[in-house]
C-alpha cells in the first residue's frame, strides 16, 4: 500500500479506493549546512537504539540508506534530477536537500492528513525504526517543513524514499522522488480580487508549451471539490499556475530529448490532464505525456490542502504541490531495463553516462538466471491473507540482495482434509554483474528457507 504520488497494487477494492488516492501524487541542488537542518533531519543515535515491536528495518535497507545516489552527478537519477530542476527560476524555488531519510510518523503521515487507520500505515508496506519514527515513504514527508522554512515562494526536493514491496524490475524497496511546490500569501493585497489578479500575473510569466494539451477536466466539481472555504476565483488561479508550469516544464524536457535515432522523424508529444485524489491536495490531478507510442503518467499534483498551511504556521497562504517518481522516469528515457541497475556497483553502468546529458543505456551483461520454488504449509489456522508477499520479500532480499530478480507466488493450495494452506513461490536468482554458481544460490536458498521457518513457523515442503 502507497502513500505517495504514483504506483499501484492488487489490493481490496475498500484499500484501493484509499491506495488510489495517496499513491499517485510522487549537483545544481541547493545544499541545506547541517546548522541549517531541522532537528529531525540530525541522525539520531537514538533511532538505532530505540526499537520495539514496531521495528522492521533489515539490514540491507539500513545500508541502501548510506548509498546517495543522488550525489553522483553522472548518475541518471541525479542527471534527469538536475534537468528539471534547471526548468524552474532559482530567485522562485528553493532547491533542498534532505539527507536522512528517518523521520516522524507524525511527519510522514498525520501532517498530511493520513489518519492512523489509514492502510498505507500498516507494517507490511512501511519500514518503521520504532512506534514513532520511520523512513519516510515519499518526499511529501517535508511538505509542511518546506512550506514554512524556505525564504522563497517555491520549493524543490529530490530525495530517496523506502517502501516494502514486491521483488521485480520494476520494484525496489529504495527509490527516489521529487517534489515541489509554490505558495501566495494575501499579505499586501486588499481583496480577493488583488490575490487572483496577483497569481494570474505569476501565471502570465510562464513561457507557454507548444506541446499539445488535452484538459477535459473541471477547475473543480463535486468529483474533485475544492475545500470549504477557499474562494472559487483563488481556487481556479492556482490550479492554473500549477497545470501551466508543469506542462512548460515537461514539455521543454522531452522536446529536448533525443532517444534512439536523431535522424528519424519525431512524434509529436501530448499531454493530458486526468482527475486524481490525494489526501494533502483538493482539488487534484494527474499528468500523462503520449511518448514513444504510449501514455506515460508524470505527476501526481494539486492545489495544497489549507491544513498543511495551517501545520506550516501560515493559514493563510495558498498553493499547491507536486510529486514524481524519478527511477519511473529515468527508466524511460535512459532505456534501463530493470530498476536494480541504479543501485549497482558496476562502474560500467554509471562510467557510460554524462552530466546533464540523457543518452541510451547500453547493456553490458546479460547472465543466465536460475529459478528455484519455495513451497510451504502455513502454521496451523493461518490463512493465506495473513501470509503478507512483502514479509517474504525482506527474507528474500536480506539473503540475497541484489541477486534476486523477481519473486511471484505461483501456487495457493488448501489441504481437502487438514484445511491447511499451503503457498508457493518461485524465485529467479539473476546477477547483474555475473553468473552465480550453483553452490552459491544453494547456500542463498537456504538461507531464505530457514529464515521462513524461524520467523513464521511454516512447514516446508
Amino acid at each position: 500500500m502507497r502513500i505517495n504520488w504514483s504506483c499501484c497494487h492488487l489490493v481490496s477494492t475498500q484499500d484501493l479506493l484509499q491506495i488510489v488516492g495517496v499513491r499517485r501524487f510522487h549537483t545544481s541542488t541547493r545544499q541545506l549546512t547541517n546548522s541549517a537542518l531541522p532537528r529531525h533531519q540530525e541522525v539520531s543515535r537514538e533511532d538505532r537504539s530505540n526499537t520495539d515491536e514496531w521495528t522492521n528495518i533489515t539490514s540491507t535497507i539500513e545500508r541502501l540508506t548510506h548509498r546517495k545516489l543522488l550525489g553522483n552527478p553522472a548518475h541518471p537519477l541525479s542527471i534527469l534530477t538536475d534537468i528539471i530542476f534547471s526548468k524552474f527560476p532559482e530567485q522562485e524555488y528553493t532547491r533542498a536537500n534532505f539527507p536522512n531519510p528517518r523521520v516522524s510518523v507524525y511527519e510522514n503521515f498525520e501532517s498530511l492528513n493520513i489518519t492512523s487507520d489509514h492502510v498505507s500505515r500498516s507494517k507490511t508496506d512501511t519500514y518503521y525504526l520504532n512506534k514513532d519514527r520511520v523512513l519516510r515513504t515519499h518526499t511529501s514527508a517535508h511538505q509542511v517543513e518546506s512550506f514554512r522554512d524556505h525564504p522563497t515562494p517555491g520549493f524543490l526536493i529530490a530525495a530517496d524514499v523506502y517502501r516494502r514491496d514486491e521483488i521485480d524490475k520494476t520494484h525496489y524497496p529504495a527509490f527516489h522522488q521529487m517534489e515541489g511546490g509554490r505558495w501566495w500569501s494575501p499579505r499586501g493585497t486588499s481583496s480577493v480580487k488583488e490575490l487572483v489578479a496577483k497569481i494570474n500575473e505569476d501565471t502570465a510569466k510562464i513561457p507557454v508549451s507548444e506541446t499539445k494539451i488535452i484538459d477535459d477536466t473541471l477547475s473543480f466539481h463535486d468529483g474533485n471539490p475544492k475545500q470549504d472555504g477557499q474562494h472559487p476565483e483563488v481556487c481556479i488561479a492556482v490550479a492554473n499556475h500549477l497545470k501551466r508550469t508543469l506542462e512548460m516544464v515537461v514539455g521543454n524536457i522531452f522536446e529536448n530529448i533525443v532517444v534512439g535515432d536523431p535522424s528519424a522523424p519525431k512524434e509529436p508529444l501530448q499531454i493530458r490532464w486526468i482527475d486524481a485524489t490525494f489526501p494533502f491536495t483538493s482539488p487534484s490531478w494527474e499528468m500523462e505525456v503520449y511518448w514513444q507510442g504510449g501514455w506515460l503518467e508524470l505527476f501526481g499534483c494539486g492545489v495544497t490542502q489549507q491544513r498543511v498551511f495551517d501545520r506550516a504556521g501560515y493559514p493563510e497562504r495558498v498553493g499547491w504541490a507536486f510529486g514524481l517518481g524519478l527511477e519511473r522516469l529515468a527508466m524511460v528515457l535512459f532505456g534501463i531495463p530493470d530498476i536494480r541497475l541504479f543501485w549497482s556497483e558496476d562502474p560500467r553502468f554509471v562510467e557510460q553516462f554524462t552530466p546533464g546529458v540523457v543518452s541510451s543505456f547500453k547493456p553490458f551483461s546479460k547472465y543466465p538466471g536460475t529459478y528455484r520454488d519455495f513451497a510451504f504449509w502455513l502454521k496451523e489456522g493461518t490463512i493465506p491473507e495473513a501470509f503478507h508477499d512483502n514479509d517474504l520479500m525482506d527474507i528474500v532480499r536480506e539473503a540475497a540482495a541484489d541477486l534476486v530478480e523477481s519473486v511471484k507466488l505461483i501456487d495457493k493450495f488448501t489441504h481437502p482434509n487438514t484445511k491447511r494452506n499451503s503457498l508457493c513461490y518461485r524465485v529467479l536468482f539473476q546477477s547483474m554483474e555475473r553468473t552465480l554458481q550453483n553452490d552459491e544460490i544453494n547456500v542463498l536458498q537456504d538461507s531464505i528457507r530457514d529464515s521462513l521457518t524461524i520467523k513464521f513457523g511454516v512447514e516446508l515442503r
